[in-house]
């Protein structure tokens, strides 16, 4: 059955289709609260990921609203529901200011059901099974990666990072899979053509899991390396060389030691280089490197040979926004090391797609991440930081050494799995281990797509804005007329 849907005064849909002023706040605020609890518990018990599905199709019932206005208000509230909670901790760093920066993040959930809801009050149901996941994919690409605020530890595929489940994150990545949920979720939104395009769903889903199935059937012939660090928070730097003697006193074959971001307060002292040359060791530690703006400075990873010289560095490309954290760096490439090509990502530099994927196209086969998560920001704070390393090595296929401050630092290897953990708090806590250098990095299928949905979807509200102006400059327009009609399919009438 076909129904008309009309557009009223606003140029809203209202019809069957759609949940109308009439039914009030009840079923939005249902559907918020929906969105919100399936999250949180995929997110918060790994095994459970797949309710995303639910998180995902809760949004979309928020889509069909009749009201743009009232879609965007329930979207914004159900991302609230989830950061607010997730994010408790920036109240400690950031006191009120804590409101605005969930609300920034809650901004573009609401913006996703605002657009989908235009898209469906112009379109009708004509391919909204493309819209639906073009648009997701585009602002959460857009708030992860682009602009000034971005951050990327909620995104829909962030809930594999623990527990593979159902999708082939190695394969899709995790913009990948926030594409192929919400193309999944567009399968139970009122639409023609259903059974073809749960087909093409269904074709697509299992070829991403061939992909990665046969990308893990062969283990990689690359060079070992023994790595191992210990977790200090602010150590005066005397006592560096002490400290790295109780490293090799635990792992007396490390070839590599690490200590965390902001070890140092300037590049490695003499003293620390000296304690190389006399132990043959390699050293990667966070420091600073002063910039040519005066009080300026580049918080950047050194790494110092056995003949106690610096042979690399590489700088912090995303500095933290509101904090002293430096300029950022003004290049990205890897280190020639004994072993292969290691890229170097510093802290927060690991959480961002748009920086790892430069390593990535030169060639890396491991990284390491020394970072610095102080102490009183808490253990969830911790352990929503840990979940990101796992991602990106089974993303990219290989092995990823993070130490920190303060914890938590991990071994994993190329599959996404931690073989080793200190834990937060662990002042003074060694961990140690071995890193098998894999091939080289191989990039997953969001690398394009991402942007390019993005590109895209940024057109559609450009487009949107541009034809509000155009409705109000020329009511009597035909393109931009009110009063046209859209159908949509509500599904066959039931017989008594």
């Amino acid at each position: 059955m076909q129904v008309v849907a009309e557009k009223n005064s606003s140029g809203q849909l209202e019809g069957r289709g759609a949940i109308g002023r009439k039914a009030g706040i009840l079923p939005g605020l249902a559907w918020a609260a929906v969105a919100a609890g399936s999250f949180h518990l995929g997110f918060e018990q790994p095994r459970l990921n797949f309710l995303v599905l639910i998180y995902g199709f809760s949004l979309g019932q928020l889509a069909m609203i009749s009201l743009a206005r009232s879609s965007f208000r329930f979207g914004f509230l159900a991302g609230l529901l989830v950061f607010a909670p997730q994010l408790a901790w920036f109240w400690g760093i950031f006191g009120p200011v804590a409101f605005c920066l969930w609300a920034v993040l809650s901004f573009f959930t609401g913006l996703f059901t605002f657009a989908l809801n235009a898209w469906r009050s112009r379109f009708g149901d004509r391919f909204i099974w493309v819209a639906a996941p073009i648009l997701w994919t585009g602002l959460e690409y857009f708030r992860s990666e682009l602009y000034f605020l971005k951050f990327s530890w909620f995104s829909a595929g962030y809930l594999w990072g623990g527990h593979p489940g159902l999708l082939p994150v190695g394969t899709l990545g995790v913009y990948g899979c926030g594409f192929v949920i919400f193309l999944f979720i567009a399968f139970l939104l009122p639409r023609k053509g259903r059974a073809q395009v749960i087909g093409m769903g269904f074709a697509l889903a299992v070829l991403a899991g061939l992909a990665n199935i046969r990308g893990k059937t062969v283990d990689p012939a690359g060079r070992t390396l023994k790595i191992a660090g210990i977790q200090l928070e602010f150590p005066p730097d005397l006592s560096i060389p002490n400290q790295l003697d109780l490293v090799l006193e635990k792992f007396p074959d490390t070839e590599l030691l690490v200590l965390s971001e902001y070890t140092f307060d300037g590049t490695i002292p003499k003293r620390v280089r000296d304690w190389c040359r006399e132990n043959k060791r390699y050293l990667a530690a966070g420091g600073r490197r002063e910039a040519d703006i005066p009080g300026e400075y580049f918080n950047t990873a050194f790494v110092v040979g056995p003949s106690g010289e610096m042979v690399f560095e590489q700088g912090k490309s995303v500095p933290i926004q509101f904090f002293k954290d430096g300029l950022p760096a003004l290049e990205r490439k890897v280190w020639e090391s004994p072993w292969g090509k290691i890229a170097i990502c510093v802290c927060y530099d690991l959480s961002y797609r748009s920086v790892t994927d430069q390593f990535m196209k030169q060639g890396a086969q491991a990284l390491i991440v020394p970072f610095m998560d102080v102490s009183n920001w808490g253990r969830h704070q911790h352990a929503l930081h840990a979940r990101v390393a796992p991602l990106r090595a089974r993303e990219y296929q290989i092995p990823v050494f993070r130490l920190g401050s303060s914890g938590i630092s991990q071994i994993v290897d190329r599959h996404g799995y931690v073989v080793a953990t200190a834990p937060y708090p662990g002042e003074g806590e060694i961990i140690g281990g071995q890193l098998q250098l894999s091939t080289p990095a191989r990039l997953p299928f969001d690398t394009f797509l991402a942007p390019a949905c993005s590109t895209l979807t940024g057109l559609f509200l450009l487009w949107l804005l541009l034809a509000r102006i155009c409705r109000r400059l020329l009511p009597e327009s035909p393109i931009f007329s009110s009063s046209s009609k859209v159908y949509c399919k509500v599904g066959p009438r039931r017989q008594a």
